[in-house]
């Protein structure tokens, strides 16, 4: 039974009860011994007791501080569930790859200092320097992304600038003891075809981060022609930078220019690149003008500070020449023998090895989703392969400690360094882990490849402290940390996020791809972990729950936000208290219960305490009497609710004498109409949806019928393009939160959402009931109108997005946002 238990540190209070006797025992002595016992005497020894008493308090309040936050950055006691993740022979057929999500394009080791490299490229403007390099909003590009990509062995990406477009292909070989070779090839081609050819720098990098030698390899004095290189996990190698060539196969006139420098870090590359540029340089081809460019020269950055010695050891070959033409960039590690590498892997070689990968691909892509056999046209297959591949393309590989908050707002703390190997939701906006998009982003790998998806939550699991807590977000080190406002860095150990990987879990062992030795590498750390919700998120009432950390400032905010439960801004009770029961919650618990009886039962562990909280939780007579609120005719949340508040300008005194013109402009502050009293919160959406999107209603309930009803009525959930977040029925609906927060999960259309309420509607049409048919017919019609928009949007916009407007259906949020937004390849194969 979930209850809410505080845990102390092992002998917290003891100390001070301690002292609290032996002060007792003293004063008692002094007092029978029958000399100097008058008042002052007693007095001064009370005071002495009460001074013990105190610093005895005290040192008890410390230690329990200190034990508190000792447990918050101390790994939990079980076997890691994924040893030797970073050792190159352990992992070699994924040890090298595009792990580097936020740039445009990036290599690097799935090693903790890998050297790594990466593209840049500008226009050759006059006099303006546009760098791209990382992934970028404001850049505003027409369209990026991967075409293809394995997740493996290679990658074709296509990248449409203004008047340039950018096809960049990488391929691995296996061989030798680290991770074998790889080579890229760049396709540049200039897009405003009757405009003249444009002046374009491609600048090719190869960096260390923290360890390691790098030598260059230079000819006539400013082509940079190879770098040779070491590091403790890859040994020797060479990074070789061929000529370029135009069409076919002709030699193509470049300047040459070439940097070797150190900066602060990785996240500080480009602004090294920035700061070592010159515009004194003349392109001359033999024939055609000269134009004046801007090439890499001598650093003229800020002084460095020789109290921090620079990180990164950074060496850039760049190519300068008119468009169109193409560049090849060549690792070679030297564990690999010649007979692994008969030639290089350039040229015809390279073309060989693509066009074999990609027939591959497309081949095991349709043996996977039967697209094409269920009649989807050449073009959908082809967004639906692109969907998949930029999941694939974007996953990375981070090192580093996250930073918590300490008890009592002491200083923050530094987690234990762990590697972290995730997808990420956005490679321009949010490149880093998310616990709860996790979930969903391997409900599709582990249709491609299970045994990654077993990787990827093994390495999530082991981020896990002594408490069983993970932390939500993963910003893991500076080139993290660098894309991320500083308020969002630290992370909060009472903070829980949807354990959604329990839904991976639970598709794993459907598929029969997670083994028992797998699971029993797994178990201890599922156990803390479900152990951790159940002693932390415990609600008011047996079998609720809560989330923690809302927003405690309710005068900001219209509805504090509840950023744990991933649905941030969803109206929760207007004032948050102890006494709340969240609905999602409750069933998030409900789906963790049932799959943890399941992996107890397969490995022979004890199953009743799961079994147990499974069956109270699915039980739909208790879920309604917490959960249903008959007045609102749905399933809600309960807590201390004002139905009356709204967002006023607040009225400013003026002072006498002060001009109003200096004070600072009115904000927009909270008022509440009326006073909040316990209840049900009145807010139709996904969140009443939670019973019916996790399958916890039986197919006889009558409340799934209101609920099918609800989902089908274009007054509340129902649109032409998916369903909203938010009736407009409800008060919040498309409602700010603050002057400078936009309305997020109020209305718009989500996909994983979307994607939960088909798996739940082809669940309720597969089985015998009264909403069967209804179910069925829903399930068409929504899976055409979310599939037909995503696919319209990707056509008009070149992207898939991170959510979707409920009146046009138009892409908005973030993009690209090919982390849960490609669900949509598993609705089109129907694989739920």
């Amino acid at each position: 039974m979930p209850r809410e238990r505080r845990r102390r540190g092992p002998e917290g209070p003891r100390p001070a009860g301690r002292e609290r006797e032996r002060g007792r025992g003293a004063a008692e002595r002094a007092r029978g011994s029958g000399s100097g016992s008058g008042p002052g005497r007693v007095l001064a020894l009370a005071a002495l007791g009460a001074l013990a008493l105190g610093c005895a308090a005290w040192a008890g309040a410390a230690y329990g501080r200190w034990s508190r936050a000792a447990r918050l950055v101390t790994p939990l006691a079980a076997p890691r569930a994924l040893p030797d993740s970073h050792n190159a022979s352990a992992a070699a057929p994924r040890f090298w790859g595009s792990y580097r999500p936020h740039l445009y394009l990036g290599m690097k080791a799935r090693s903790p200092r890998s050297p790594v490299a990466g593209l840049m490229w500008m226009h050759q403007l006059e006099s303006d320097v546009t760098l791209r390099h990382t992934c970028e909003q404001s850049d505003r590009l027409p369209g990026y992304g991967w075409l293809l990509h394995d997740g493996l062995r290679f990658g074709v990406q296509e990248i449409r600038d203004f008047g340039l477009a950018l096809r960049t292909d990488f391929v691995k070989r296996p061989g030798g003891r680290h991770g074998g070779d790889w080579s890229w090839r760049v396709t540049a081609r200039p897009t405003d075809t009757g405009a003249p050819a444009s002046l374009v720098s491609l600048l090719f990098y190869v960096a260390t981060d923290g360890q390691g030698e790098l030598q260059p390899r230079v000819e006539d004095k400013t082509r940079l022609a190879a770098v040779t290189g070491t590091s403790e996990e890859l040994g020797h190698f060479t990074v070789t930078f061929r000529k370029p060539s135009g069409a076919g196969t002709a030699s193509q006139h470049a300047s040459y220019n070439y940097l070797q420098a150190t900066s602060p870090g990785l996240h500080r590359v480009a602004d090294v690149v920035k700061s070592s540029l010159s515009s004194r340089f003349v392109h001359a081809p033999p024939s055609g003008p000269r134009q004046r460019y801007f090439g890499l020269d001598t650093y003229r950055g800020p002084p460095r500070d020789p109290a921090k010695p620079p990180r990164t050891q950074l060496l850039v070959h760049q190519v300068t020449l008119h468009l169109p033409c193409q560049l090849e960039v060549l690792f070679e590690s030297g564990s690999v023998t010649e007979a692994e590498r008969p030639s290089p892997l350039a040229g015809t070689t390279l073309s060989r090895e693509l066009a074999k990968h990609a027939s591959a691909f497309e081949q095991r892509f349709e043996e996977t989703f039967g697209l094409a056999h269920k009649g989807f046209s050449a073009a959908e297959q082809a967004f639906a392969r692109a969907a998949l591949s930029n999941v694939l393309g974007g996953l990375g590989y981070f090192h580093g400690r996250s930073l918590v908050r300490a008890p009592q707002g002491e200083e923050p703390l530094l987690y234990p360094e762990r590697p972290l190997f995730t997808a990420v939701p956005s490679r321009s906006f949010f490149p880093r882990g998310f616990l709860w998009d996790e979930g969903f982003h391997q409900l599709l790998l582990a249709r491609w490849d299970p045994a990654l998806s077993r990787e990827v939550l093994a390495h999530w699991l082991d981020l896990m402290n002594a408490e069983g807590w993970i932390p939500r977000e993963q910003i893991l080190d500076d080139e993290a940390r660098a894309k991320v406002p500083p308020e969002f860095v630290l992370q909060h150990p009472e903070v829980a996020n949807p354990p959604t990987f329990f839904l991976t879990l639970q598709q794993l062992l459907a598929q029969g791809e997670a083994k028992p030795a797998y699971l029993r590498r797994l178990f201890p750390r599922l156990q803390a972990w479900y152990d951790w919700y159940n002693r932390t998120q415990a609600g008011p009432l047996p079998y609720t729950f809560r989330w923690r950390g809302r927003d405690t400032d309710t005068k900001l905010f219209l509805n504090p936000k509840t950023l744990a439960s991933g649905l941030d801004d969803y109206p929760r009770a207007s004032h948050p208290s102890p006494d709340e029961r969240h609905l999602d919650l409750r069933c998030w618990m409900t789906l963790a219960s049932s799959v943890m009886a399941d992996v107890a039962e397969r490995l022979g562990e004890p199953a009743t305490e799961y079994q147990h909280l499974a069956q109270a939780l699915s039980d739909n007579a208790l879920l309604e009497q917490q959960h249903w609120a008959a007045e609102l005719g749905t399933f809600a949340d309960y807590g201390n609710h004002s139905r009356a508040v709204g967002l006023e300008r607040e009225r400013l005194v003026v002072p006498p004498g002060q001009p109003r013109h200096q004070l600072p402009p009115p904000r927009l502050v909270r008022v509440v109409r009326e006073p909040p009293r316990p209840r049900f919160v009145e807010a139709l959406g996904y969140v009443s949806l939670f019973p019916f999107l996790l399958q916890l209603l039986q197919p006889d309930s009558p409340r799934l019928g209101a609920m099918l009803a609800d989902l089908r009525n274009e007054a509340k959930l129902w649109t032409p393009f998916g369903l909203r977040s938010l009736a407009p029925t409800s008060p919040l609906y498309m409602q700010r939160n603050t002057e400078h927060d936009a309305p997020y999960w109020r209305g718009p259309i989500w996909v994983n959402i979307n994607y939960l309420a088909l798996r739940a509607l082809h669940h309720y049409a597969g089985l015998p009931g009264p909403q069967q048919a209804r179910a069925a017919q829903i399930y068409h019609e929504l899976r055409t109108n979310l599939v037909g928009n995503l696919y319209r949007q990707y056509v008009a916009s070149g992207y898939l997005w991170e959510q979707y407007n409920d009146s046009t259906g138009r892409g908005q949020g973030c993009h690209p946002f090919t982390g849960w937004s490609a669900l949509v390849v598993l609705v089109m194969a129907e694989e739920y």
